[in-house]
């Protein structure tokens, strides 16, 4: 997963600067050694294949399940970690949850507007008051930007089939997601939350979930282009 750190301000270019993008780094990598699917090491997999009880299980990973909970009670089961397989795969909260708890890491550098993009989930504070503009990329060319939010703090997430194809399913249906949207974009003050949200909102192909959620607004793209958003998107 591509990982960027943009910051500006006087202090930008300190050593403490420098040492907190270090901490920012260190920080994911430790993640992905602990949950990461696809390492035959880390305590997902060895939970997966019964070699580690949930007893056993590290504080963080115990914290994430709650997490897991705490956001399929959000979505009303539309988003569920446990795959239909019956595997716990809590990816799609651990990217937004771990990019945001490191970006905690960036705000102890005074005088310092940041903004941390991790796989096209990011993450934003400006204290000079002055935003970043952080680009929506079009789901039919990632190469291109469909749009773009000033942002001042908070996130902005983004869950579709444009970057890792169809990899999403309903957990009502333990079925791959079918769906005529291509992404879903959230904006809010929490990544975890906004991640979550995106999913649920894909897997439901409604953006009811994210109207009714206080302090948080969404687009989705189509397959011709076209676009919803709830009350509140920015014009």
């Amino acid at each position: 997963m591509p990982v960027s750190v943009l910051a500006r301000g006087a202090t930008a270019g300190s050593p403490a600067a420098d040492e907190a993008v270090r901490a920012v780094f260190a920080e994911l990598r430790e993640v992905d050694r602990v949950f990461s699917p696809y390492r035959d090491d880390s305590e997902v997999s060895r939970l997966g294949r019964g070699e580690l009880a949930w007893s056993e299980a590290t504080p963080v990973v115990r914290e994430v399940a709650t997490r897991c909970l705490r956001a399929a009670e959000l979505t009303g089961g539309l988003f569920d970690a446990t795959r239909p397989d019956g595997y716990w795969d809590p990816s799609g909260l651990v990217k937004g949850w771990a990019t945001e708890r490191a970006a905690r890491l960036l705000t102890a550098v005074g005088g310092l507007d940041w903004c941390l993009n991790a796989g096209g989930d990011v993450v934003v504070s400006c204290p000079s008051g002055e935003p970043f503009v952080v680009g929506i990329q079009d789901p039919l060319d990632p190469r291109a930007v469909s749009t773009s939010v000033r942002c001042l703090s908070g996130a902005v997430a983004t869950s579709g089939t444009a970057a890792r194809g169809a990899h999403l399913y309903d957990p009502r249906t333990g079925r791959p997601t079918a769906s005529g949207w291509l992404s879903v974009s959230v904006i809010g003050p929490s990544l975890e939350t906004a991640d979550v949200l995106a999913t649920a909102a894909f897997v439901a192909g409604s953006l009811e979930i994210v109207d009714h959620t206080d302090r948080y607004c969404a687009l989705a793209i189509t397959a011709d282009s076209s676009r919803a958003t709830t009350v509140g998107w920015p014009r």
